[in-house]
């Protein structure tokens, strides 16, 4: 069964795309960025947008009855590949106890304003 996960955000009806699908165990929530969905802002800060990519993906995971611990893979997305150490310290507090399979890519993003992108991929341990 496949079920689709919206976060509200105006990208995802413009675009086309959920925020996440859940097909049978798997959980795919697409690249996140640190926009609060809500208001639609973001911080010029990375931190702070990294933070807010971990707070929406950590919606859009409860809302697939599932949650961080399950994270299995997770891709960061940077334009600025050297600001990638600057949010290690977000990235530990989020998943250094889950340690999943990681990858880092310098690209651009759609918007000037987003400083990371993250997606993850999680396996429903409890289904």
């Amino acid at each position: 069964m496949r079920t689709l996960i919206s976060s509200g955000s105006t990208y995802e009806n413009s675009i086309g795309y959920s925020r996440a699908v859940v097909q049978g165990d798997w959980v795919f929530v697409s690249g996140t960025t640190g926009y609060n969905y809500e208001s639609m802002t973001i911080s010029d800060d990375i931190r702070k947008q990294t933070e807010q990519c971990f707070k929406n993906i950590e919606e859009a995971l409860t809302k697939a009855n599932s949650s961080l611990k399950d994270v299995v893979r997770v891709r960061y997305i940077l334009p600025d590949a050297k600001q990638f150490e600057e949010i290690w310290p977000i990235t530990r507090q989020f998943l250094g106890d889950i340690k999943p399979a990681a990858t880092m890519i310098s690209a651009g993003l759609a918007d000037d304003k987003m400083k990371i992108e993250i997606e993850v991929t999680a396996f429903k341990s409890n289904p």
